[in-house]
């Protein structure tokens, strides 16, 4: 229904001109008016006059075109005050139309408000103001958003529609949909809604956002369309109307009144304690179906937090809506690798559906809860295999295992089959197996290796302490060792490094841009420039360095100045954004970075392996902001004296990252850091501690050093 249509409140009848109308839809999904033509009716609708006409035909043949001239010569004259008096029309017939389906809801729309807390969650600061629930029983059962009872509130308390407030108790949460539910004790039956099934949504019709958080006795509205279903991979529907922490916990209604969702921050990215949060006044807003919490209720009124059900695989990174739904990485001791599910295998069909796209994997996953049991068909060297799978609450933590060893980075299209050795790493599985450099592992537990990203993968199957069989070619002698798999290690090898690949040949097409060049995206109003060897060989894998700085002015030709021989001699680029605000970087500009970032892949041969987000200060903590949430693109973050260190995502085989921190003894920061190492570490991340001595300060030009050395190892294995 367009905004210049007449709208109803869901009832058949006729309008106040007479002409009958029925509450149907058109393509768009929109309600419309459908008109009934009757003798010579003049209507204005979008300011045009329609003449419905049943001449006979003797009008049709003599008086026809007399009467045409006469109606359009009255219409011309009537035109513009009789469609501004139907856009009047149209006006209030759709305020009464939203008001009618607003205060069918109502009554089962309460305000709450929460009482002490914490003020953090995960560095995120919350506040203390009140939110909305809706009442899902008449017993007092109340459904509402987990947004503000992630601080663990010392008391709610919930104030019905008619003023009356009462106390509450968090019963159970689902940690998958972002919901808790409350209960009230009461001794009337309070006001309940009228559900809407997936089969009354379509996307186009008008949506209501509804909220209780302002005193008064009618509750607050903002109004959408529902512009998506089977968003958040499955778990919610979608609408551009406004939510907020005003509506969080609230309806999303129809224009029926029926209650199509409740409003609720989600996130695409799993395992985001305050995920959802970045969507807030964006133009988009998520709601679960209430479908969906009906069907959960009884697990919850038992009682029963609820969790998202995790299988324990890890899919391409990239576009999964492109990406085969094969199996890049099976977790140790996850549900698939119980069920005998390995890497390799290729999704077939999930509960007897079939699968082509790894989006389609996630779709089929996302709404699921811990504890429900998929059957899966995966394809295995062509051939079919069948399994069951009980989905898990949560996974063990994935602690990476290492071989010991650094590999030689390739600047061959075609390289070689197997991995040569660069560097053994003292006291690891590989140097007391006795590898050595200069040795081609040719094969890991008997299946060949096509190069290190292979053996890297396949090293991602096994945990600490595993023992794997290699094949490793010594001159012309074949030798078979068993390395036992040890941890990453905290430190940095402190002698200088092998040389990383072999000379490339000269005379290798060179891109435009080399030496200091300005960066520039479309739409992106954030200064930026890169620094590119000017000896830049498209053969050498590069390593990338986004320099984040603390507040304040940067100094271009000082940070140039420390930077270029590193680069030079380490086959680095560096890339400098900067804030919109010198003073400070607003959170929101970890999109700016990201996007600055895929220009700087798009154009230079870079080795994923080596992406680093570096930052000072305020630009350290910005650092985290997009490593988290650009996993795909981040491999490692270098922050000195960071600000916050938010809790990561569970570490997995698909996106790893290492983290280095520095800080100072007196420094304000001193604390904050050392609980980050702490809180990654028992995470199982591989974390690098550096002394900056007793007073805050930027790193060295030794210190430096040290950093670069310890990128240069981000490709161990």
């Amino acid at each position: 229904m367009g905004r210049d249509d007449r709208v109803l409140d869901g009832m058949n009848g006729t309008d106040r001109m007479g002409v009958p109308y029925s509450d149907q839809s058109d393509t768009s999904g929109r309600t419309s008016l459908l008109r009934a033509r009757k003798p010579i009716v003049l209507t204005a609708q979008r300011s045009y006059l329609y003449l419905h006409l049943r001449p006979s035909a003797f009008i049709r043949g003599c008086l026809l075109p007399f009467v045409y001239a006469l109606v359009m010569l009255l219409a011309a004259v009537a035109a513009p005050s009789t469609a501004a008096a139907a856009a009047d029309d149209l006006e209030t017939l759709e305020q009464q139309a939203f008001q009618a389906a607003a205060d069918r809801v109502a009554p089962s729309v309460v305000r709450i408000e929460t009482v002490g807390g914490l003020e953090q969650v995960d560095g995120v600061l919350f506040g203390s103001g009140p939110t909305t629930g809706l009442v899902v029983e008449p017993d007092g059962y109340i459904v509402s958003s987990v947004f503000n009872f992630l601080r663990r509130p010392d008391s709610i308390l919930v104030q019905l529609p008619d003023g009356t407030r009462k106390p509450a108790r968090l019963v159970a949460t689902d940690h998958s949909r972002m919901l808790v539910l409350l209960k009230i004790e009461t001794d009337k039956p309070l006001g309940t809604p009228e559900i809407a099934t997936r089969d009354q949504m379509r996307v186009g019709q008008w949506t209501l956002a509804m909220g209780r958080t302002f005193e008064g006795n009618r509750p607050n509205l903002a109004v959408g369309i529902l512009s998506a279903l089977g968003r958040i991979w499955g778990k919610a529907i979608q609408t551009d109307a406004a939510a907020s922490p005003a509506n969080y916990g609230g309806p999303l209604v129809d224009l029926h009144g029926r209650v199509l969702g409740v409003l609720t921050p989600l996130s695409p990215k799993p395992g985001e304690t305050v995920g959802g949060l970045e969507w807030y006044d964006s133009g988009i807003a998520f709601a679960v179906p209430a479908e969906d919490i009906v069907r959960v209720l009884p697990r919850l009124k038992k009682g029963e937090d609820l969790h998202a059900g995790l299988l324990g695989i890890g899919l391409p990174p990239g576009d999964s809506s492109t990406a085969e739904p094969t199996i890049v990485a099976c977790r140790p001791n996850s549900p698939a690798a119980k069920a005998g599910v390995k890497a390799g295998d290729r999704i077939a069909e999930i509960d007897g559906r079939s699968v082509t796209r790894a989006a389609q994997v996630k779709e089929a996953l996302g709404p699921r809860y811990a504890g429900e049991t998929i059957a899966l068909a995966v394809l295995r060297e062509e051939k079919r295999l069948e399994f069951k799978a009980t989905l898990a609450a949560d996974l063990p933590p994935y602690e990476r295992p290492m071989l010991g060893l650094l590999p030689m980075r390739s600047i061959s299209e075609r390289p070689a089959p197997g991995v040569i050795v660069r560097y053994v790493y003292p006291e690891s599985g590989a140097a007391k197996a006795g590898l050595q450099p200069g040795d081609l592992v040719e094969s890991l537990d008997g299946k060949p290796l096509d190069d290190a990203d292979a053996l890297r993968g396949r090293i991602t199957e096994h945990e600490p302490g595993d023992t794997v069989a290699l094949a490793v070619r010594r001159g012309q002698e074949t030798l078979k060792l068993d390395v036992q798999l040890g941890r990453l290690p905290d430190d940095i090898p402190g002698e200088e490094l092998p040389a990383a690949h072999a000379v490339a040949e000269s005379g290798a097409e060179k891109p435009a841009g080399v030496g200091k060049i300005e960066i520039k995206i479309p739409d992106v109003q954030n200064d930026a420039w890169a620094y590119v060897p000017q000896g830049y060989n498209p053969a050498v894998p590069h390593g990338l360095v986004v320099w984040l700085h603390a507040p304040g002015r940067v100094d271009d030709e000082q940070v140039l100045g420390r930077w270029k021989a590193l680069c030079d001699r380490g086959d680095l680029i560096l890339l400098v954004p900067k804030a919109s605000d010198p003073a400070k970087w607003l959170p929101s500009e970890e999109s700016v970075v990201a996007r600055l970032v895929e220009n700087v892949l798009g154009r230079y041969h870079i080795d994923r392996g080596r992406v680093v987000v570096h930052g000072h200060e305020g630009g350290a903590g910005l650092a985290f902001l997009v490593a988290l949430r650009h996993p795909d693109a981040i491999r490692a973050v270098a922050a000195v004296e960071p600000p916050m260190v938010p809790r990561p995502p569970d570490a997995d085989p698909v996106h790893p990252l290492s983290v280095y921190l520095a800080t100072a003894e007196k420094s304000p920061q001193a604390a904050v850091v050392r609980r980050g190492v702490k809180l990654l570490r028992d995470m199982k991340y591989p974390v690098t501690l550096v002394s900056l001595g007793q007073e805050p300060r930027y790193l060295s030009a030794e210190d430096l050093e040290q950093l670069v050395r310890w990128i240069d190892t981000l490709d161990r294995i």
